[in-house]
């Protein structure tokens, strides 16, 4: 059996999307008829593993059925393995990572928003990196540093370096590269001259330091209604509809639907899965 394909989801930067991208790969891996293991690294928030707990619960409640993933624990409170000796939580990762690729087609891992040592070892271990990143300079400031005077880019910020010097001892070691996506998530549903200049930027930085761009979620209503159940929008169907359908959902399925295929992850409606290589 081959290793999985691994796909993290990261950036140094809290409140940018990430765990929302994250269940939404995840559900739409699995409705797309791939074995999915997750990994939450968030040790304090641990947002998705609240989300698929929330999953078990409502579908037990509502007698009904829907793709689950494999879940990795590392085998103890996250927020006391936060508080305790990097070595430990090192330790775990590695167990659980390894246990995790043995078991799935993919391991999606969600990191927290700040430097750790197995933050620093997912993204050193992801054949596709998946950055969001929020509609504004301040989420650009992450990647990028640009002039304050004429906005002109000056160099990658430490979150670009630390993702490069992962690519570099990845490609040292095995000789293998690592994919890295930056969505444009949360994007203004109105064009803006802000939205112009920081399009500029973003494609500036993504020449030099290799990353591709691609669509992230918009701030739907939609995606917030549905966390609390555990669902996304992949799990909507004739039975499954814990809030009121519309048109907006429609929309959403698209979204989501072109996210994945931006990421090179097909086949959410059935169609031929294709994996991060």
């Amino acid at each position: 059996m081959s290793q999985a394909s691994v796909i993290v989801v990261g950036n140094e930067k809290g409140g940018a999307g990430k765990s929302t991208i994250a269940i939404h790969i995840v559900t739409g891996l699995l409705h797309a008829g791939a074995s999915v293991a997750v990994l939450d690294l968030d040790l304090r928030q641990q947002s998705m593993g609240h989300f698929f707990a929330h999953r078990r619960a409502w579908l037990a409640a509502a007698g009904e059925s829907a793709p689950m993933p494999i879940e990795a624990s590392l085998g103890v409170d996250g927020r006391k393995l936060a508080a305790g000796p990097e070595a430990e939580a090192m330790a775990r990762f590695e167990e659980a990572f390894g246990a995790a690729r043995e078991q799935a087609d993919f391991v999606l891992i969600d990191t927290p928003g700040g430097d750790t040592a197995i933050s620093r070892a997912a993204h050193g271990s992801a054949n596709l990196i998946v950055t969001p990143m929020n509609d504004s300079f301040v989420d650009f400031d992450m990647l990028g540093v640009v002039d304050p005077v004429s906005l002109q880019l000056k160099r990658p910020s430490l979150y670009s370096e630390t993702v490069w010097n992962s690519r570099k001892e990845r490609a040292r070691a095995t000789g293998a590269s690592i994919d890295w996506v930056v969505l444009r998530n949360r994007l203004a549903p109105t064009e803006a001259r802000n939205r112009k200049r920081l399009d500029e930027r973003v494609n500036a930085l993504s020449r030099r330091v290799g990353f591709r761009v691609g669509p992230g979620l918009r701030d739907r209503v939609i995606y917030r209604e549905l966390f609390p159940f555990g669902l996304t929008v992949a799990d909507l169907s004739p039975t499954i509809r814990p809030v009121a359908m519309s048109l907006q959902h429609v929309a959403a399925r698209q979204e989501l639907r072109a996210l994945m295929g931006a990421l090179g992850l097909t086949g959410m409606d059935g169609g031929e899965m294709v994996a991060a290589q």
